[in-house]
Order: structure tokens, then C-alpha cells, then sequence
């Protein structure tokens, strides 16, 4: 690619990112919505549970049976 061709990428992706970030409204996040019935927050200890918690436990359970579960014969090098 030649530097004409990169600086034409360059300025599509610049406009592209600018135009997004100018159509997308933040303002109106603050704004509640008719539907909008926000329940109690979560405490740090739910929190942890929920997004750190569940997933390390979710990946030991799978880990531990994939090692129980392996049929492949164990190769003893020497």
C-alpha cells in the first residue's frame, strides 16, 4: 500500500470514528425512559461474586472435567 492509499484509510477511519462519536448522545443517558425501574444496587461482595466469582468457579468445573473426563493414554517419557 502506498502512502496515498494509507493516508486515504487513515482520514476514512478518523471521519468514520469522529462521526460516530458525534451521532452517539450521552446526554440522553441521563434522562430516564418511561419503562426505566432501576432496581437496588449490587454491594461490592455481590459484585466480586457475580462477575469474578461465578466465572472462576465456572472455568475450575469445566478445567476439572476435562483433566477427569480425558480418555487420551498419559505418554511416560523418559
Amino acid at each position: 500500500m502506498d502512502k496515498k492509499n494509507a493516508l486515504r484509510a487513515g482520514a476514512v477511519m478518523a471521519g468514520t470514528t469522529l462521526m460516530m462519536l458525534l451521532m452517539s448522545s450521552p446526554v440522553l443517558a441521563a434522562t430516564p425512559d418511561d419503562g426505566d425501574d432501576p432496581g437496588p444496587g449490587l454491594t461490592v461482595v455481590e459484585t466480586l461474586g457475580l462477575y469474578v466469582g461465578i466465572p472462576l468457579l465456572l472455568f475450575a468445573v469445566i478445567a476439572g472435567l476435562v483433566m477427569v473426563l480425558d480418555k487420551s493414554k498419559k505418554e511416560h517419557r523418559v
